[in-house]
C-alpha cells in the first residue's frame, strides 16, 4: 500500500503522550503472542513428525506381513519367492515419502524455535526497555511542566498578598488622627511601590511559563512522540523480517515435501491395475470343473422313472400350467427387455462417474445397480421358467393348450358357505381365499385351480350358473363317492348345497366374537317351526355359544311354508311410526316433536338421514334416527330381541317413558352428506323388531358394518335395525 504523505505523531497528536505509550506497549507485547504461536507450532510439527514415522513404520510392518497374501492371494498354486506386486511397491513408494515428510516436518520444527521464536522473544524484550526510556523522559518532562506552572501559582498569591496590604494602608491613612497622617501616607506610598514591583515580577513570570509550556507542547512531547513512533515502526519492520525468514522456511519444507510428493506421482500412473490381476492368475491358475447337472432322484418309497406323466388327469395340469406360462411368456420377455435397459443405463450412469463427468455418488448408483438386477433377475428366473416349463410340455404332449376353454378365474374372498366344484369341500371361512369363474362361476380352492379342466362353456346368466352349480357339486360329491370315503372334513361335517337346511350352518365355526350376545334360545334355528327334542347337552355343546348371522334363505331348506312377503308385510295406505327420542326444531322445514308421539310418515329417507312426517296438521322434517317404524303386521319370531350395542334402533316397548331419553347425532340435512349404501344379496325375514326383512337387490343406508357378531346395521324408511352382515354387500 502507497502512502503519498507519512504521518508525524509529533505533529499530529501534539499533547499524546499517553495513548502512544499504551498503543506502542500493546504492539510491544505482541511480539510475545506471536512467538508463543511459533512455539506452539513447533510442538504440532514435532508430534505430526513423531505420528507420521511412527505411522509409516507401523503400515511398513503390515506390509511385510500381507505383501504374499495381498500379491499372490491365502493358497496360491505356484511358489511366489520374492516377488512383490505392483500394487504393494507403489505402497512402498508411499510410505517411504511418509517417512521424508516426516523428517521434513521435523526440521521444520526446529527451525521454528531457533529462527524465529528466539529471535522474536529478544526482540521484544529490547524494545521494551527502550519503550520505558521514552516513558521515563516523558514523566521528567511532565514534572518540569508541573514546577513552572506551580511557580506562577506561587507570584499569583504573592501578588494577591501585597494588593491587599496596599489596601490596608489606605484605609489606615483614612482613619489616622492629623498627627499620624503624614506617616501614614508615607508608609501607604512605600507600599505601592513594593505592590508595582511584585506585579512586574508576576507579569515576566507569565511571559515565562507561557514560553516554557509552548516549548513543552510543541517541542519536547512532539519529540518524544516522534521517537515513540519510530521505535514502533522499526518494530514492525523487524517483525516483516521474521515473517518472511518463516515463510521462507516453510516453503523450503514445503518445496522439499512437494518433490517427494511428484516422485510418488509418477510412480503411481505405473501401477496398471492389470498388473495385479495378471500376478494373481498366473500364480493361482488351476483346473477345474463344473458342476453336473441334477438328476431325477426316485422316491425311496414309490420307484418311479423321470417321465413326464401323461394320463387324462396330468395332461388337465400340464394344459393349465402350459397354458399359463404362454400367457405369461412374453410379458416377461417385454419386462425382462424394460429391465435390462434399466440396468445398463445405471451402468452407463456409473461409468461416467467412475470417469468424473458426472458429480452424483457412486454409492447410490451401484445400490441402484444392485437393486435393478435384483429386479431383472427376478423377472430373467421366472421368463426362464416359464420357457422351460412351455418346452418341456410341448416336447412330451405337444401343445394341448390349443383349443382348451379356459375359466376366467378371478381370486375370491367367499364371505358366503361355498363348496369346491372340483372337489365338492367346504371352502373354510368367511376370509378362505379361493377362485370363481367371471363367466360360468365355476368355484375351487386355491390348491385346486390347476387340476380343473378347461372346458368353460362361457358366459352364463345367473340362473344358468345355479344349475351348472347344481350340476357341478352332484358330479363332485359322485366323484367322492366312487373315489373312496370322503375326506376329515367331509365326514365331519355335512356338505352344504342351496336345498341344504340352515341346521348345517350352525356347524360352523363362526369366527366371530365370543362375547356376540345374538344366540338362538335353546339352539333354534331362526326359521325352523318345531324345536328339536331335548337332550341332556354335552360338554361340546356347552363350550359352544358362538353362532354365525343366519345364512342366505337359498340355502334354507323349503319345509313347504311360503316365507312372508316384505312388501305384503309392509303394504299400507299410511304408515305410520312412532317417536323414539324427542326432537326439538332446529332450522326452516323442521319440526318439534315430543317423545312417544305418534306420526305418520309421508316421505321416507332418501339417504340424507331425514324424513318427512306429520303430527296432528303440522308437516315437517326429522331425523330419521329419532323414528322407529311401525309395521302393520309384526313378523312373528321366537328369536329374542337384538342387543346389539352398536345399533341405533331399540324396541319402544323397552325404553322407560319416566326417563329422559337424549337421541343420537343428527345427519345433515339433505344432500349435505354422501352416505354409504348396501344392497341385499339375498332374502331374508326379519325375525324380531331389532331386524329389517330384505329382499333381494333391495337397498339401505349403512350405518355401521359387521363389528365382530355376524350383523350390521342398516337404516330404511327411516329407521336403523339390524341383518346379517354377509347377506349385504356395499354398492
Amino acid at each position: 500500500m502507497e502512502i503519498d504523505i507519512a504521518p508525524q505523531f509529533g505533529a499530529e497528536l501534539k499533547d499524546g503522550f499517553k495513548p502512544v505509550n499504551a498503543w506502542v506497549s500493546n504492539g510491544i507485547a505482541w511480539l510475545d503472542d506471536i512467538q508463543q504461536f511459533y512455539r506452539e507450532r513447533s510442538v504440532i510439527e514435532k508430534e505430526y513428525a513423531t505420528k507420521l514415522s511412527a505411522l509409516a513404520k507401523k503400515y511398513f510392518e503390515k506390509k511385510t506381513r500381507k505383501t504374499s497374501s495381498l500379491s499372490v492371494g491365502d493358497t496360491p498354486t505356484v511358489t511366489p519367492g520374492s516377488l512383490e506386486s505392483a500394487s504393494m511397491t507403489t505402497w512402498g513408494v508411499q510410505l517411504n515419502t511418509l517417512e521424508s515428510r516426516a523428517a521434513e516436518h521435523d526440521q521444520f520444527a526446529g527451525q521454528l524455535i531457533s529462527n524465529l521464536a528466539d529471535p522474536l522473544k529478544n526482540l521484544a524484550a529490547r524494545y521494551e526497555e527502550l519503550r520505558k526510556y521514552h516513558s521515563e523522559y516523558a514523566v521528567k518532562l511532565e514534572k518540569e511542566r508541573d514546577s513552572t506552572y506551580g511557580d506562577l501559582r506561587k507570584m499569583k498569591g504573592k501578588y494577591d498578598s501585597v494588593c491587599q496590604e496596599v489596601e490596608n494602608r489606605r484605609k489606615k491613612i483614612d482613619s489616622s488622627f492629623d498627627h499620624g497622617k503624614a506617616k501614614a501616607r508615607n508608609a501607604f506610598d512605600q507600599q505601592q511601590v513594593e505592590m508595582r514591583n511584585i506585579k512586574n515580577t508576576y507579569v515576566i513570570a507569565i511571559n515565562v511559563t507561557n514560553k516554557q509550556k509552548e516549548k513543552y507542547y510543541h517541542e519536547y512531547v512532539p519529540e518524544l512522540l516522534d521517537s515513540l513512533q519510530d521505535l514502533s515502526e522499526t518494530r514492525t519492520a523487524k517483525l516483516n523480517t521474521i515473517w518472511s525468514l518463516a515463510a521462507q522456511i516453510e516453503t523450503q519444507t514445503l518445496v522439499r515435501s512437494t518433490d517427494f510428493l511428484k516422485h510418488l506421482s509418477s510412480e503411481i500412473p505405473r501401477n496398471n491395475p492389470l498388473l495385479d490381476s495378471m500376478m494373481f492368475v498366473r500364480h493361482n491358475a488351476g483346473p477345474w470343473q463344473e458342476p453336473q447337472d441334477f438328476q431325477f432322484e426316485p422316491s425311496p418309497v414309490w420307484l418311479d422313472d423321470g417321465n413326464i406323466a401323461t394320463d387324462d388327469a396330468a395332461k388337465v395340469f400340464l394344459r393349465n400350467v402350459l397354458s399359463k406360462s404362454k400367457i405369461s411368456l412374453a410379458e416377461y420377455r417385454r419386462e425382462l427387455d424394460k429391465k435390462r435397459r434399466e440396468v445398463e443405463n445405471a451402468k452407463a450412469i456409473r461409468k461416467t462417474i467412475q470417469e468424473g463427468k458426472d458429480k452424483r455418488d457412486e454409492v447410490e448408483v451401484v445400490r441402484a445397480i444392485f437393486a435393478l438386477q435384483e429386479s431383472m433377475h427376478e423377472v430373467e428366473r421366472q421368463k426362464v421358467t416359464a420357457e422351460v416349463e412351455v418346452s418341456t410340455i410341448t416336447s412330451v404332449v405337444g401343445d394341448v393348450s390349443l383349443g382348451a376353454s379356459h375359466h376366467n378365474f378371478k381370486s375370491q374372498t367367499f364371505k358366503i358357505p361355498t363348496n369346491c366344484d372340483l372337489c365338492g369341500e367346504r371352502i373354510w371361512g368367511l376370509s378362505a381365499k379361493g377362485f370363481d369363474c367371471r363367466d360360468c362361476g365355476y368355484t375351487c380352492h386355491s390348491k385346486c385351480e390347476m387340476k380343473v379342466p378347461a372346458d368353460c362353456p362361457g358366459e352364463q346368466t345367473k340362473e344358468e350358473k345355479k344349475k351348472l352349480k347344481t350340476e357341478r357339486q352332484e358330479s363332485a360329491h359322485a366323484a367322492t363317492s366312487v373315489n373312496g370315503t370322503p375326506s376329515d372334513s367331509q365326514s365331519d361335517m355335512p356338505r352344504i348345497s342351496r336345498s341344504d337346511t340352515l341346521n348345517s350352518m350352525n356347524t360352523l365355526s363362526s369366527g366371530f366374537s365370543a362375547t356376540a350376545h345374538r344366540s338362538v334360545s335353546s339352539g333354534l334355528s331362526p326359521t325352523e317351526e318345531h324345536p328339536p327334542e331335548k337332550t341332556k347337552p354335552t360338554p361340546a355343546a356347552a363350550r359352544r355359544n358362538r353362532i354365525v348371522a343366519p345364512p342366505p334363505a337359498q340355502y334354507i331348506k323349503d319345509d313347504g311354508v311360503e316365507p312372508v312377503s316384505i312388501a305384503a308385510s309392509s303394504k299400507s295406505t299410511e304408515q305410520k311410526g312412532k317417536m323414539l327420542y324427542g326432537y326439538q326444531q332446529n332450522g326452516d322445514g323442521e319440526i318439534s316433536v315430543p317423545d312417544g308421539k305418534d306420526i305418520i310418515i309421508l316421505e321416507p329417507d332418501d339417504g340424507s338421514g331425514w324424513i318427512k312426517i306429520r303430527v296432528g296438521f303440522k308437516e315437517g322434517l326429522v331425523p330419521a334416527s329419532y323414528v322407529e317404524t311401525i309395521p302393520q303386521t309384526p313378523p312373528s319370531s321366537n328369536r329374542p330381541g337384538s342387543t346389539y350395542s352398536n345399533s341405533s334402533a331399540s324396541v319402544a316397548g323397552s325404553i322407560s317413558a319416566t326417563t329422559k331419553k337424549k337421541g343420537p347425532a343428527v345427519a345433515p340435512k339433505r344432500g349435505a352428506k354422501k352416505l354409504k349404501y348396501v344392497e341385499a344379496m339375498y332374502d331374508y325375514h326379519a325375525q324380531s323388531e331389532a331386524e329389517h326383512s330384505m329382499s333381494e337387490g333391495e337397498r339401505f343406508v349403512l350405518i355401521n358394518m359387521d363389528a365382530g357378531d355376524g350383523w350390521a346395521d342398516v337404516e330404511k324408511g327411516g329407521s336403523v335395525k339390524s341383518v346379517p352382515a354377509n347377506y349385504i354387500q356395499e354398492v
